[in-house]
């Protein structure tokens, strides 16, 4: 009998897919840059939703603990956010929901041995959130994985073109909103780099080589200007 590898399949069938949304776009869209379907909004979300589907993740009951799409974004988060931002109040922001919502995440996280709480160095009536070793561990069965490795394989173009693109809406859309937009510091006008040497005028303090290629919640993104062809 032949041996059915699902993993494999799911990658090839969610690469095939990726690839043929991003054609299926390419392919319908107007010289001047519109959409005459109306459904990349659409095909956006579903990509997100697919990509955050336990897969086959969920196939290995008790392996690990099965996480909520919300439980998974806290985890991931609180990993990549930078030491000013591993707080309730940023995850809030993070995820767009409120902070009684968040609260509850984290407090799900924390009590499955994932997060760990600890008080702010220097501000005593802030509470910071860590990632625990067990969190790391899981995060390795990230379902996100698939999604990274078949937008890894995307040809490099598309992949750059693809930041470009949802980068720009992502700020547009935040703006509109009046909703922050997260970031790293080699992007942020709060930065000033001189040398090796790092400093954030928002936090008024150094910034280390984690900090600056971790996300942050005061980020402010430097938007660059093209000037007109003469």
């Amino acid at each position: 009998m032949f041996r059915l590898d699902i993993v494999s399949l799911r990658y090839h069938f969610a690469a095939k897919l990726v690839n043929a949304l991003w054609q299926d776009y390419l392919g319908c869209m107007n010289k001047d840059g519109s959409n005459p379907r109306g459904d990349l909004a659409d095909l956006i979300v579903y990509l997100a939703r697919l990509g955050q589907s336990q897969g086959h993740c969920a196939e290995k009951p008790g392996a690990h603990p099965a996480l909520t799409a919300a439980q998974w974004t806290a985890l991931r988060y609180f990993a990549h956010a930078n030491r000013f931002s591993r707080t309730p109040s940023g995850f809030s922001q993070f995820h767009a929901t409120t902070r009684g919502t968040a609260s509850q995440t984290v407090k799900s996280l924390v009590t499955m041995g994932l997060l760990s709480r600890r008080t702010h160095q220097s501000d005593g009536r802030s509470t910071v959130l860590d990632v625990t070793q067990a969190g790391h561990d899981l995060l390795q069965h990230d379902p996100l994985r698939d999604l990274r490795h078949v937008l890894s394989q995307l040809p490099q173009t598309s992949q750059d073109m693809l930041a470009q693109a949802l980068g720009q809406a992502i700020s547009d859309l935040a703006q509109a909103r009046d909703a922050p937009v997260f970031g790293t510091c080699s992007d942020c006008t709060h930065c000033e780099m001189e040398g090796n040497a790092s400093y954030c005028h928002c936090t008024q303090s150094m910034l280390t080589l984690p900090d600056m290629r971790a996300i942050c919640v005061d980020f402010q993104p430097a938007r660059l200007t093209t000037q007109p062809d003469s």
